[in-house]
C-alpha cells in the first residue's frame, strides 16, 4: 500500500464552527476525518457522540470518517456511529471483553476495521484478530487530550508491526494518531505509515488550509508514493 493519507483530527478544531472546519481541510487536500469519541470513562475527555456525526454527514461532508471509539463498554455505540455515517470504526481492546466478537459487530454494521494500541500496550495484542483488520491505529500519546508529544518509541512499534502485516500479504492501513508534527511526516512516511492522524498542528493554526498543503507537499516529495 504506498498511499498515504491525510486525515485531521476534529478533536483539536472549532466546535462552533465544525462543519465549515472540516470543509476546509478537505478542499486543501485531507483524504479522510478522524472522529474521536470519548467517554469519560475509558479516557478522560467527553466528546462527540452519534448526532454530531450525523449532523456532519448533512452538512454535508462525504469524505471517508474514521470513528475512533474510546468507549466502554463499547458493542453497543458501534451500530450506532454506523449508522450516523462511519466508513471506519476503530476500537481498542481494553475496551471490550471479547475483541473478536466486537470487531464482527464493525464488519456486520457495514464498516471497515479498526484497532486502536495505546502506547503501553504490546502489538502482540493483533495476532489472533489480524485477519479480520482493514487498520490498525498506533496511538503515538496517551488517548484522551489533543496537544500532547509525540512519544519516540512509536517508530520502533510501526516497524514491529509492518513485518507482522508482511507476513499476513493483507493490505492493512498503518495510522499514527497523537502529537504529530511536520518533522515526524518523513520519517512516519519512511516507517511505512499510510494515515496521518494531525489534530493540533493543523487546527490551532490560523490558516488551516496552509498546513493541509504544506503537508500534501511534503508527502508529494517522496518519489512512488501517490497521495489519494
Amino acid at each position: 500500500m504506498n498511499k498515504i493519507l491525510i486525515s485531521p483530527s476534529i478533536l483539536s478544531a472549532n466546535f462552533s464552527i465544525l462543519g465549515k472546519e472540516i470543509k476546509n481541510v478537505l478542499q486543501a487536500g485531507a483524504d479522510m476525518i478522524h472522529f474521536d469519541v470519548m467517554d469519560n470513562h475509558y479516557v478522560p475527555n467527553l466528546t462527540f457522540g452519534p448526532i454530531v456525526l450525523e449532523s456532519i454527514r448533512k452538512y454535508p461532508i462525504s469524505a471517508p470518517i474514521d470513528v475512533h471509539i474510546m468507549a466502554k463498554p463499547v458493542d453497543n455505540l458501534i451500530p450506532l456511529f454506523a449508522q450516523a455515517g462511519a466508513n471506519f470504526i476503530t476500537v481498542h481492546p481494553e475496551s471490550t471483553y471479547h475483541l473478536d466478537r466486537t470487531l464482527g459487530i464493525i464488519k456486520e454494521n457495514g464498516c471497515k476495521v479498526g484497532l486502536a494500541i495505546n502506547p503501553s500496550v504490546s502489538i502482540n495484542v493483533i495476532d489472533h484478530v489480524i485477519d479480520k483488520l482493514d487498520l490498525i491505529l498506533l496511538m503515538s500519546v496517551n488517548p484522551g487530550f489533543s496537544k500532547q508529544i509525540f512519544i519516540e518509541n512509536t517508530f520502533k512499534k510501526i516497524f514491529e508491526l509492518k513485518k507482522k502485516i508482511n507476513l499476513t500479504k493483507k493490505k492493512i492501513y498503518i495510522s499514527v494518531d497523537g502529537g504529530v508534527k511536520f518533522c515526524h511526516i518523513k520519517p512516519l512516511i519512511k516507517s511505512g505509515v499510510n494515515i496521518l492522524v494531525i489534530g493540533s498542528y493543523i487546527f490551532d493554526n490560523i490558516n488551516s488550509k496552509f498546513i493541509v498543503k504544506k503537508i500534501k507537499h511534503e508527502i508529494n516529495n517522496f518519489k512512488n508514493i501517490s497521495v489519494v
